[in-house]
C-alpha cells in the first residue's frame, strides 16, 4: 500500500521528531520505506530516516506491505501532517 503525503509540519524535521516517527513506524509488523527524490529508506531505521530531508511542503510516499500496512499508512501520515 502506497501513500503519497505533503508534510505539512511548521519546521524541516530534525532528531527528535525523527526519533518519535521511527518509534511509531517500529509499532507495526509491515516493513515501512518512504520514498523522496529518488531514495527510498527503510523508516524504522533512525540514520536512514535522518538522510532524509523532511521539511514542510515536501512530498514524500509513504510504502507499506504487511498485515497491518492500512493502519500503518494511516498513522504515519497523521503524524507527518499534524
Amino acid at each position: 500500500m502506497q501513500k503519497e503525503v505533503t508534510i505539512q509540519m511548521s519546521n524541516s524535521m530534525e532528531a527528535t521528531p525523527i526519533a518519535h516517527l521511527v518509534q511509531l513506524a517500529n509499532q507495526f509488523t509491515s516493513s515501512i520505506y518512504f520514498e523522496m527524490d529518488e531514495k527510498k529508506v527503510n523508516a524504522k531505521s533512525i540514520m536512514g530516516m535522518m538522510s532524509l530531508v523532511l521539511a514542510s511542503g515536501s512530498t514524500v510516499v509513504i510504502d507499506a506491505a504487511g498485515d497491518d500496512e492500512e493502519k500503518a499508512v494511516a498513522e504515519l501520515s497523521d503524524f507527518l501532517t499534524k
